[in-house]
């Protein structure tokens, strides 16, 4: 029995696995991008309570590009939070200098509170 064997009506090679021809299926190749702390966040998130969307995305090599998306949009929201909430918080350069302390506990603060609001937002919805 040959080991490969071509169908014509489908178009398909099948390769001989024990008693069975078995079709030989490949997904394509996806462009792969590197993907940071929250786009990590958000594929445990969708592993583990989405898994229908999580299945979808890989099966239509759709998940890399997806979750290097998620994770620009999250970096770029809490960058963005961190300057507003620092603006509003009065931690400035000036403080920085007068009162190391205080500055890097409202900053530590600020940070903490940006996270939540990414997590929020974007990472677990």
């Amino acid at each position: 029995m040959e080991k490969r064997i071509y169908d014509e009506k489908n178009g398909l090679w099948y390769e001989l696995q024990g008693d069975y021809y078995l079709p030989c299926l490949s997904l394509p190749e996806e462009e792969q991008k590197t993907i940071g702390v929250w786009g990590q966040r958000h594929l445990r998130y969708i592993k583990e309570y989405k898994r229908a969307f999580y299945t979808n995305l890989l099966t239509s090599c759709k998940l890399n590009s997806y979750l290097a998306g998620v994770d620009e949009q999250a970096e770029e929201m809490f960058s963005r939070l961190v300057k507003e909430l620092a603006k509003k918080e009065n931690a400035t350069e000036k403080l920085k200098v007068e009162n190391q302390m205080l500055w890097v506990q409202k900053m530590n603060n600020i940070r903490s509170s940006a996270m939540e609001i990414v997590n929020t937002e974007l990472i677990f919805n």
